[in-house]
């Protein structure tokens, strides 16, 4: 007799692949049209699974029942995650963007990051209780730097294609993906005075004083870490990309390999980095724009979906994570904070963090991206604190384990932990639901004001026309009088059934009914079209113009797809000096290419096309018309120039 196998795997992978199969049916509607981020759904997705609902993930019995097994696995989770995001971002860059825009990012990464660090440090001393200023300095250096998974979500999509201009859209990921990694001085400037200096341990500190703790932080932190993991990330990064080219050169490498390049890039620098004890995540940031320093990577992978594909499964995966493993019931019941003080404190973090800073800049004029004053609003708000905080949460959990038995170390260490949890949930909310809410703030006054005009048009319009039915009735009331008597009432049957209208439902105003079918229409509305051109008016103009063509049809919004789909590994270009011989790789450009810049783009719409031609596909021999003959098979010198 079968019995049933009720274990821990078969259940996360039931409710993972479950979660993620469901997402997938409705993830554009979603993402595109309420503007939702995946980030903020698989949170509170993980939230709804976790022991505080239905208990189907349940981190902690994974972890052996153990705290510090639980920190572990997330920490290395989330370095995976940021690795691999981190040489993405690299990659997405343009070519030799860090030292084209180095000024801009030079201030967002020195004065941008210390003012954001002091801030929130200030925040969280003035709101947390019985806390000195050295671990506020800590608490703020774990939420300094802000987030490239979350950054992802507000740069990508179609909002960000239609209100972020591209130049603002490269500042916010290369801003995200480099200060990741800088957060390493921020936070260890705090933890080696705490270990060495802090008034409050009374005499628990270790010896050495200030002169052992800057010693370690200029030596360990900025000579080890930072300087050896910024060498370290270039050399790979250079290193992959000509052996690449290499392989690329000789058809050595076949397709599948060469898209999923750049996330063995991110697993081998994560892995080597991690052996040596230097910072990893600026590590792979620094390789994936090396890698594509010429912009040959980029521009051949630029419409594959795999590298976006692995983007959305890690994010889903990571936040379904972070909800279930999140200690929401302590932001309740603790010892370190109230409630009504952690509120507070999420609310002007999340105002002061950022903003001031950004607001700063622009008035001086200092960052060219930010061209008004929406710009900086929207840079400045939108600061996310996500991966990165959890990551530095559990590196400094990991430093304070050797202080534990310090009163003090033991009261900052859950504070640590309340705080950055508490503030990386309401990033994720607040910034999840900032563009939804924005939009339908924006589109709801306008779409009131429309329907109760309607509304007041049509009232007039038929008090209009009962005035002339007055009218009219009154010229044939001696007709209406003889024939009344004639006339019967007809039945229900007889009438048929009666159509279900606004102003059937008695119990709403009109001003209501119209404006919810507003909102609806406009939600429902296919992608490139507008207000007036739901179905219904187009149906409305077919009948007011007497004809019904294809144009006049109804738009049935289709499954999305590719905006440019195109088989990889595109037919080259010939040389002529080779004869037959596919030439490595043709210099392409981005559609958005300038006359003049040195670069070509193909004709045919000005869009860019694959040059590699992989060893495993099969090139069709093209067929051109030979003029003076009756074949249609052009020779091969016939072939040849046409193609050089």
């Amino acid at each position: 007799m079968p019995n049933l196998s009720i274990v821990d795997f078969n259940i996360v992978c039931a409710t993972l692949g479950g979660f993620i199969t469901v997402f997938g049916l409705v993830s554009y509607l979603l993402k595109e049209k309420f503007y939702l981020s995946e980030a903020l759904i698989s949170t509170y997705a993980g939230l709804t699974f976790s022991p505080h609902a239905t208990n189907f993930i349940k981190p902690l019995q994974y972890a052996n029942n153990s705290e510090q097994n639980l920190g572990i696995i997330t920490l290395y989770f989330s370095r995976l995650v940021l690795g691999v995001q981190l040489v993405l971002a690299g990659v997405q860059l343009p070519s030799k963007y860090l030292k084209t825009e180095w000024k801009s990012l030079s201030l967002l990464l020195g004065p941008g990051l210390c003012a954001m660090w002091i801030c929130t440090s200030l925040i969280v001393w003035a709101m947390v209780p019985d806390i000195t200023f050295l671990w506020a300095l800590a608490v703020g250096a774990c939420v300094t730097p802000t987030d490239p998974v979350l950054s992802n979500s507000i740069v990508k999509g179609k909002f960000a294609d239609k209100n972020i201009p591209p130049a603002l859209q490269k500042i916010i990921i290369a801003e995200s993906g480099a200060n990741d990694g800088l957060g390493y001085p921020f936070l260890f400037l705090a933890l080696y005075l705490i270990k060495y200096t802090d008034p409050s341990a009374h005499g628990a500190s270790q010896s050495g004083g200030a002169r052992e703790a800057m010693g370690l932080w200029f030596g360990e932190t900025w000579g080890y870490t930072i300087l050896l993991s910024v060498v370290y990330g270039a050399v790979v990064g250079w290193l992959a990309k000509e052996l690449l080219h290499w392989a690329e050169e000789r058809h050595y490498v076949d397709r599948e390999s060469f898209l999923v390049f750049a996330i063995t890039l991110a697993l081998f620098t994560t892995g080597t980095v991690g052996l040596i004890g230097s910072d990893d995540v600026l590590a792979c940031f620094i390789a994936g724009n090396v890698f594509t320093w010429d912009d040959w990577f980029r521009l051949e992978t630029m419409d594959d979906s795999l590298q976006p594909t692995i983007d959305m499964l890690l994010n889903v995966a990571i936040f379904m994570w972070f909800g279930a493993v999140c200690p929401w019931h302590r932001f309740v019941t603790n010892t370190v904070i109230p409630i009504y003080r952690l509120v507070p404190l999420g609310i002007l973090v999340l105002l002061f963090r950022r903003l001031p800073m950004v607001l700063t800049f622009h008035w001086l004029g200092m960052i060219h991206q930010i061209e008004d004053i929406r710009h900086a609003l929207f840079v400045g708000f939108f600061g996310p604190i996500g991966v990165s905080a959890i990551f530095y949460l559990y590196i400094a959990r990991e430093f304070l384990a050797d202080l534990l038995p310090r009163p003090d170390a033991q009261k900052t260490d859950e504070a640590i932990e309340i705080v950055v949890w508490f503030l990386v949930i309401c990033s994720i909310t607040v910034h999840g639901l900032s563009i939804p809410l924005g939009k339908v703030g924006l589109y709801l006054p306008r779409t009131l004001s429309s329907a109760i005009s309607l509304e007041r048009t049509s009232a007039s319009q038929s008090r209009a026309r009962e005035d002339e039915a007055r009218l009219a009735s009154g010229t044939q009331q001696h007709e209406q009088i003889g024939l009344r008597p004639l006339r019967r009432r007809l039945t229900s049957s007889e009438r048929g059934p009666v159509l279900a209208s606004p102003s059937s439902i008695s119990w709403l105003p009109k001003s209501f009914v119209r404006a919810g079918r507003h909102i609806v229409n406009d939600i429902t509305r296919p992608r490139g079209t507008t207000t007036q051109d739901s179905p219904r008016e187009l149906s409305k103009k077919g009948e007011r113009n007497g004809s019904v063509g294809q144009d006049d049809e109804p738009r049935v919004l289709s499954i999305s797809g590719p905006t440019d789909p195109r088989p990889i590994g595109h037919a080259v270009k010939r040389n002529q000096e080779d004869g037959d011989h596919l030439s490595p790789r043709v210099v392409v450009d981005e559609p958005d290419s300038k006359p003049g810049s040195g670069t070509s783009t193909p004709t045919g719409g000005g869009r860019p096309f694959r040059s590699i031609q992989f060893a495993d596909e099969r090139v069709r021999p093209r067929t051109v018309p030979v003029y003076g003959s009756g074949s249609g098979t052009a020779s091969p010198s016939a072939r040849k120039s046409e193609d050089g």
